[in-house]
């Protein structure tokens, strides 16, 4: 089902605007721009739990080779929060505001403005169809010219062109980051193994050096902010402080379908809160989520209580003034996530339905216990503090500190 929707509280990027481009040391940047925006009738809890479910319901279908078509989709919630950047198509090209997604891996465009054919247009004669739990997309598979700002193009990339779609109002489409076994299945009914992505195809062709794509998030309280940079092919020595810790890819399914990781959790200086188990890093999800257990133990740590406004986790000043840390430890290093860090910028808590005057947890439930094979998701909330790294050559996912790590900006 389609949402209208109700409020456009922010777009922090024209559609229409060209990107900055920088492309020097053989990288290639993308300014993205962090856009707040309420649409349907859920709440970001919601929509992020959809996603979660879906991403498990994907990888368990890839790994059993069921077509995915056979998943269900679900009504379209409520995408409070997403990061897009600009990109052109076509000869003459036409530029769309896509979202930046690490959990898919087709590009598509027509959510919002119409595929424009042109000179460099060929269509496949394949039909390709997406469900992202949150929203789909289905339509007709097209080589074109991608371009990244003026200068730069991808002569050939396969890009999906909606003829519907449901869940992407505000926005033209994706751009997909993620592995490229997540396009398995996705063509019909020519399916072939897998659709080079964006980024393999600049790869590819020469334009970068290595087949990664690096994350910079700066957390805002601003409903218009042009806020985060993409940069493919290596990565961007201003945007990080000390240095970049690795770890391999985790083998356990469903998270290895994705760029999945082990890690633990602890609350302050010795509480449990989740011991060492695997998950993902997702761009596409906004929270931080945590199995049910491990929340059940992060909610009597902190005194926190469900918010029946927002579906988040609420605490008292009194409650939030004495909050600790979270310690994620991935690969034997500890990355705090800070009191500061735990709480949603209160500047926007009307955003998410909340009281202004309110103090709103980003960690929540990703809605299964703990032993599923994806008991986390490092999301958005996480992302923004520190800077990340997906090395698809390496097989490893990067995090290092940021200036904006230890920032009190909520």
């Amino acid at each position: 089902m389609f949402h209208t929707p109700l409020a456009l509280l922010a777009l922090a990027l024209a559609a229409s605007a060209s990107p900055v481009l920088q492309v020097r040391d053989n990288l290639v940047r993308l300014p993205m721009a962090k856009r707040v925006n309420l649409t349907g009738s859920g709440s970001l809890l919601d929509h992020d739990q959809l996603r979660a479910q879906y991403l498990r319901d994907q990888a368990n279908a890839l790994l059993d080779g069921v077509p995915l078509s056979i998943l269900s989709d679900v009504a379209a919630t409520n995408k409070v929060v997403d990061y897009v950047v600009n990109v052109r198509v076509g000869s003459p090209a036409t530029t769309y505001s896509l979202l930046v997604d690490t959990g898919s891996s087709n590009t598509w465009v027509g959510a919002g403005k119409a595929y424009v054919p042109t000179s460099s247009s060929m269509k496949t004669g394949d039909r390709v169809s997406v469900t992202y739990g949150s929203g789909s997309f289905s339509g007709s598979e097209f080589i074109d010219a991608v371009s990244f700002g003026i200068d730069l193009t991808i002569p050939k990339q396969s890009i999906g062109v909606a003829s519907s779609s449901t869940g992407f109002g505000g926005v033209d489409g994706i751009i997909g980051i993620g592995p490229v076994d997540l396009t398995l299945n996705t063509l019909s009914p020519h399916s072939r193994s897998t659709i080079p992505t964006v980024t393999d195809n600049l790869f590819a062709q020469g334009t970068i050096s290595q087949n990664l794509v690096a994350v910079s998030f700066e957390p805002t309280q601003q409903r218009t902010n042009t806020n985060g940079e993409l940069t493919f092919g290596g990565i961007d020595q201003s945007k990080f402080t000390g240095s970049i810790t690795y770890a391999p890819l985790t083998t356990v399914s469903p998270a290895s379908k994705f760029f999945g990781i082990n890690q633990s959790i602890r609350y302050g200086t010795s509480t449990p809160i989740l011991s060492s188990t695997a998950g993902i890093v997702d761009t596409g999800t906004t929270l931080t989520l945590i199995s049910t257990d491990a929340l059940t133990r992060y909610m009597a740590a902190t005194g926190a209580v469900s918010d029946a406004r927002t579906g988040l986790l609420r605490l008292t000043n009194a409650q939030f003034a004495n909050l600790q840390s979270l310690f994620f430890n991935i690969n034997g290093v500890n990355f705090e996530l800070t009191p500061n860090a735990q709480i949603w910028p209160r500047a926007l808590n009307t955003a998410i339905g909340g009281d202004k005057k309110s103090v709103y947890l980003i960690v929540n439930s990703i809605g299964t216990s703990t032993g599923k094979g994806l008991d986390f998701i490092n999301g958005m909330t996480f992302l923004e503090r520190f800077y990340s790294v997906y090395d698809t050559t390496n097989k490893r996912v990067g995090f290092a500190t940021t200036l904006f790590t230890n920032s009190n900006s909520n």
